[in-house]
């Protein structure tokens, strides 16, 4: 159990002593859990392309859900922006799948009951989605509509006496197959305005179809969900959401999140072609002595390297309350890129190995490519970052 608390090889600039005493405690108590009880069981969830349900009942018992919310859970106080970045990227130097299922039940579905709900809906909700009794989900994105979503969502609500009737698909869904709690967001018909509603499970109208034949996340089960006639009382409608510009609150947080989980990927492929480096014997010694083999192991650590030194930045912005979507989104387009890079080198020495899933880099190369897509593509996140730059919007 020692070698859980060294100092992570690809901590090259000892990132982890910005942490204080309790914070560190936190992380190396994920690092154990993610090693010990979730890492066993994840290629062969991956390989079948199902949610291995019983990781609900692991991470129960492990208390690292509800961190940032103060009041709600095992801690109190809310913990800082840096640990729950460090958080977010421990789980996906694990597994990429495994930490998206918990970043949208705990980041996406409880962060939009947090940050837009009342306060009686908070306490209705939060209490049991902390001790994971209850699993959230987030839908926004449709079949129709990505990264347009915002000008052109087609999932309509209407409001009917003292419920809404909502009306559309949404598509890609993370946990939306058996979450208890999935927050939909629709484009009210009166005003036009975005709004969010918690759609509890068992609603008549409301069905999700798990999207099969993935290359990627195949562990999460998104769904394509298609909303006919769904009633929601009002009571379940975010009081605090109002528009799309209080909906890009809630994303300007979830997406530093998405860059923490690229550079958790980085690590995890990182030190796997590491180990195997130093292993893996050709021409009668290990191929970690070969020039060529050392420039991508050190390109990837500086890569690695940078990218840590932007999220932390990133942190201290979210925690001082000054952080902008620009600054968001430089992190997401720039990490997942360099995330590109980095578990395409780790795929490269592993050979052939590298495509067979019992070396897990594959897995991490694979899952790579659906980080690179979601919370805003790498040229939607450009776009938002050229803005705040030039002053000029290029968006078509």
């Amino acid at each position: 159990m020692d070698r859980l608390e060294d100092q992570l090889t690809a901590d090259f600039y000892d990132y982890e002593a910005l942490l204080d005493d309790e914070e560190r405690k936190i992380l190396l108590h994920a690092r154990e859990f993610m090693t010990t009880e979730i890492k066993p069981l994840v290629n062969d969830a991956w390989d079948r392309g199902e949610f291995p349900h019983e990781l609900i009942g692991k991470f129960r018992g492990a208390g690292l859900t509800a961190l940032s919310y103060e009041g709600y859970g095992e801690h109190p106080a809310a913990v800082s922006n840096l640990l729950a970045g460090m958080l977010a990227m421990e789980m996906s130097r694990t597994d990429a799948s495994v930490a998206t299922f918990f970043g949208v039940h705990n980041g996406l579905a409880m962060y939009s009951i947090h940050s837009g709900g009342s306060q009686e809906q908070r306490d209705r909700w939060l209490p049991a989605m902390a001790a994971m009794d209850k699993i959230g989900a987030f839908a926004m994105t449709e079949p129709l509509g990505g990264s347009d979503v915002a000008g052109g969502m087609r999932t309509t609500a209407r409001r009917d006496g003292d419920a809404w009737v909502l009306d559309g698909a949404k598509k890609w869904i993370g946990n939306a197959t058996f979450a208890d709690y999935v927050v939909v967001w629709a484009r009210d018909v009166d005003d036009d305005q975005v709004k969010g509603f918690v759609v509890e499970k068992g609603t008549p109208g409301f069905t999700a179809e798990k999207i099969e034949g993935k290359i990627a996340f195949r562990i999460v089960e998104n769904a394509e969900i298609t909303l006919t006639g769904v009633r929601v009382p009002e009571e379940n409608r975010l009081q605090n959401i109002n528009s799309f510009r209080d909906v890009a609150e809630i994303l300007r947080a979830t997406r530093g999140g998405v860059a923490w989980q690229a550079l958790g990927v980085m690590i995890g492929a990182y030190e796997l072609a590491l180990a195997y480096a130093r292993e893996r014997e050709q021409f009668g010694r290990p191929i970690a002595g070969f020039q060529l083999v050392q420039d991508k192991l050190v390109q990837s650590l500086g890569n690695i390297t940078a990218c840590w030194g932007m999220l932390v930045q990133l942190a201290r912005l979210q925690d001082a309350g000054v952080f902008q979507d620009e600054h968001s989104s430089l992190a997401k387009a720039f990490v997942t890129s360099r995330m590109r890079e980095v578990v395409a080198w780790a795929r490269e020495i592993f050979g052939g190995n590298g495509i067979v899933l019992g070396y897990d880099v594959a897995r991490f190369f694979a899952d790579a490519e659906a980080i690179y897509s979601f919370e805003g593509t790498r040229e939607m996140n450009t776009l938002i970052v050229g803005k705040a730059i030039t002053g000029h919007s290029a968006f078509v």
